[in-house]
């Protein structure tokens, strides 16, 4: 079935949020059972993240069908595309193919599979991927299933989670795409150095094992949101400069460092420190292909709780967006907002503004 053509501009961008209508309480012991479960989903009190008076409210059981607003033609070329993590809500069908004519319908440019149970996806997918890929000119990036663990304690967790970085790498390169991200592991209680000397061994072997397969598509293990997580900015430069000369960089998820710092980092200075930082560790190459992820996202003193959408968050996007300016960066930007498309429209909007286009 084609896709169905985009939407004519219309005047208002605003998201269409609307809960699910909610089921009548039962009387007696059935409402006080309701009550309970209601409760079990509220917000951690302590979480933070949110614009003040913004509900603290976990964005969940949402329908977005509202109007998107296409943004106008820049009138310089983008540095920067932007794109969704997962496939767009308006996309028909819902399907990895759909999702990249859907977002070249919306003149965004990025479309990020989302592997998170396992890279199940199917030749003739791939096949259909790379021909709308070929067609549309939209960027096809990956995310790596969730259960990948490279500091596992158990050995067999430890091929599992190779297998599974192998497998997104391998997936991405059949559906002509390029840069396959990553969450590393987790420290597990033991010596960060020592975690940090596995990862880097780890991480380069894979690279390795890819080079020879001939497959050219690039590892970029991800910024993680928590301190429990192998993964802060300090630790993925140093390990990609002393892996320099392999197909490997980082994916920079400024909502996590966000999260993981329990709400600092979100300045222009702070912004500009961080690309300072990949400038210096991984090379000056490092700011022309950049892997990027943003969305709003709530957290607590620990890090990460969950994604929000992005003008009910605390996250300061203008001035990451001066910065990446500033620093002359390209490479792409996949919103990971629970909005998607409707969130990754305001950062193409307020990038291109801020950009003179």
């Amino acid at each position: 079935m084609p896709p169905k053509k985009a939407p004519a501009p219309k005047k208002s961008s605003a998201k269409v949020a609307v809960k699910n209508p909610a089921k009548k309480a039962p009387a007696g012991k059935k409402a006080s059972a309701a009550k309970k479960k209601t409760a079990a989903k509220k917000t951690p009190v302590k979480a933070m993240g949110w614009k003040p008076g913004v509900p603290k409210e976990k964005p969940k059981g949402r329908v977005y069908e509202g109007p998107l607003h296409v943004n106008a033609k820049p009138k310089k070329s983008d540095l920067i595309f932007f794109g969704t993590g997962g496939v767009p809500h308006s996309a028909q069908p819902q399907n990895h193919p759909g999702a990249v004519r859907r977002l070249a319908e919306l003149g965004l440019g990025v479309y990020e599979m989302e592997f998170v149970h396992g890279v199940r996806i199917r030749p003739e997918t791939c096949e259909e991927v790379k021909a709308a890929q070929a067609e549309t000119g939209i960027r096809v990036t990956a995310h790596g299933p969730y259960y990948i663990n490279l500091y596992s304690l158990e050995e067999d967790k430890i091929e599992a989670s190779r297998g599974r970085v192998l497998d997104t790498a391998r997936a991405l390169e059949a559906c002509g795409g390029d840069g396959a991200c990553f969450h590393p592991g987790f420290y597990q209680k033991r010596d960060p150095a020592e975690v940090h000397a596995f990862m880097t061994k780890q991480i380069g072997e894979l690279a390795g094992i890819l080079e020879k397969e001939g497959c050219p598509v690039r590892l970029d293990p991800e910024t993680t949101g928590k301190g429990s997580q192998f993964g802060s900015l300090d630790e993925l430069c140093e390990m990609g400069g002393a892996l320099s000369g392999k197909n490997i960089s980082i994916t920079i998820d400024f909502a996590h460092i966000h999260a993981r710092s329990a709400g600092a980092n979100n300045t222009y200075d702070e912004f500009a420190a961080q690309l300072e930082l990949m400038k210096n560790k991984l090379g000056p190459q490092a700011l022309t292909s950049m892997h990027i992820h943003l969305s709003g996202i709530a957290y607590t003193e620990k890090g990460e709780a969950h994604h929000l959408e992005l003008d009910d968050s605390d996250m300061n996007y203008p001035d990451l967006f001066r910065a990446l300016i500033d620093f002359g960066a390209s490479g792409r930007v996949v919103c990971e907002s629970p909005a998607l498309e409707y969130d990754a429209l305001i950062m193409q909007k307020a990038y291109r503004k801020l950009n003179g286009s």
